[in-house]
């Protein structure tokens, strides 16, 4: 009977990336409350528990094939939350999601357990290095993986510090309790790399003081070299190689002139964030979740329903929000299918991370260890 309790949680679990051969007491999912949910497009999974507090996740698709992916990795070294926002294709958030993690394990090593800027920065480039040589490798048989890049958001909680990395336009805001008023502010702790914003826009221009051309307004949208939004992120080798920006690669990712130094980074911006009694929750979510919330909204949803389903409310929230703004109502939208469904609204993917201050301040870790990936080519 026990037996064909685990094996029914197995098959539960495996959408969101149990590998085979895994036990469930290695990923954390043994309990009545670790099921997983499925609403159409929408995959989710109420409540859970890591190192030091609850979560809960929400993933929607709205590509053919899902170019979102995402971990929580937890245990006796802290806590380690990712969200990859894929573009071009799946492949480089995919790279991302199945090397990241093991490079920053092993940078903590050779610091001896400490996490630091430092140990996250080596983890990124190294990923980045990684992904390159990949590109290179298939260059003669697959050269649009040149085409293909990620964003990449990384919190990671080690003792009472928070360290948030990011490349791109994925975002992490922080819930904070108002004092004793009941209220809640919503503080937002990453910096996006988007052409959108001027200081971006700036900060290229400073970097390419004699290209006129570094970001061009088009439609409305401003974007580096007329071609993508944001100006960091994994892959997106093209922009960063001159070898990989010519044929065979498609016409509208070659540049007119030679490439005489990198265009993008995968440098992350990282800021540390030490934790106060007051950190109630934290949203991690790709950009998909912020084109239609506001911080202080998404933040005004966790804070005022129970833990239990916080992700997929949010997830909810934005679509009906898309709906709205196409004068459409959410159960139409429910129903558009995968590629069509682009059209109203971009993958999404939520975590939401639910700080227990006693648990943090006292150095303590819930067991077992939890570690979960997304699937792939779903």
């Amino acid at each position: 009977m026990l037996q064909a309790l685990m094996n029914l949680l197995s098959l539960c679990w495996r959408p969101f990336g149990q590998h085979d051969g895994e036990r469930l007491d290695q990923i954390g999912v043994i309990g009545a409350t670790n099921f997983v949910g499925r609403d159409g497009l929408l995959w989710y999974r109420d409540i859970g528990k890591y190192a030091t507090g609850d979560f809960s996740l929400a993933v929607v698709q709205a590509n053919l094939i899902l170019e979102d992916h995402f971990q929580i990795e937890s245990g006796q070294f802290g806590t380690f939350v990712g969200v990859y926002d894929g573009h071009g294709g799946p492949e480089a958030a995919r790279y991302v999601c199945d090397n990241m993690f093991n490079h920053f394990q092993a940078t903590l090593a050779e610091a001896r357990g400490v996490v630091t800027a430092d140990t996250i920065q080596r983890a990124f480039l190294q990923t980045e290095e990684g992904f390159t040589a990949r590109v290179s490798e298939l260059w003669s048989t697959q050269p649009n993986m040149a085409t293909v890049g990620s964003c990449c958001l990384v919190g990671v909680i080690f003792q009472r510090t928070l360290f948030v990395a990011n490349l791109g336009d994925s975002r992490v805001v922080l819930g904070k309790k108002v004092g004793n008023t009941g209220g809640i502010a919503a503080i937002q702790l990453s910096t996006e790399h988007n052409a959108n914003f001027e200081d971006i826009r700036q900060e290229l221009k400073e970097l390419h003081p004699n290209d006129p051309q570094i970001v061009v307004l088009k439609h409305g949208v401003w974007r580096v070299k007329g071609i993508i939004q944001v100006s960091r992120s994994i892959g997106d080798v093209y922009m960063k190689h001159a070898q990989y920006n010519k044929e065979p690669i498609n016409a509208k990712f070659r540049l007119p002139e030679p490439m005489d130094m990198p265009i993008m980074s995968a440098t992350p911006t990282i800021i540390s964030h030490q934790l106060q009694p007051n950190d109630s929750f934290l949203i991690f979510a790709s950009d998909g979740l912020w084109e239609h919330l506001s911080n202080e909204k998404a933040v005004d949803i966790v804070h005022s329903h129970p833990r239990a389903g916080s992700a997929k409310r949010l997830v909810k929230a934005a679509l009906q929000e898309a709906a709205r703004k196409r004068e459409m109502r959410y159960s139409d939208l429910r129903k558009i299918d995968k590629k069509v469904r682009r059209h109203f609204h971009d993958d999404i993917t939520v975590i939401v991370l639910f700080l227990n201050d006693d648990l943090i301040s006292r150095g303590m870790v819930l067991e077992p260890p939890l570690s979960i990936r997304s699937v792939h080519d779903r």
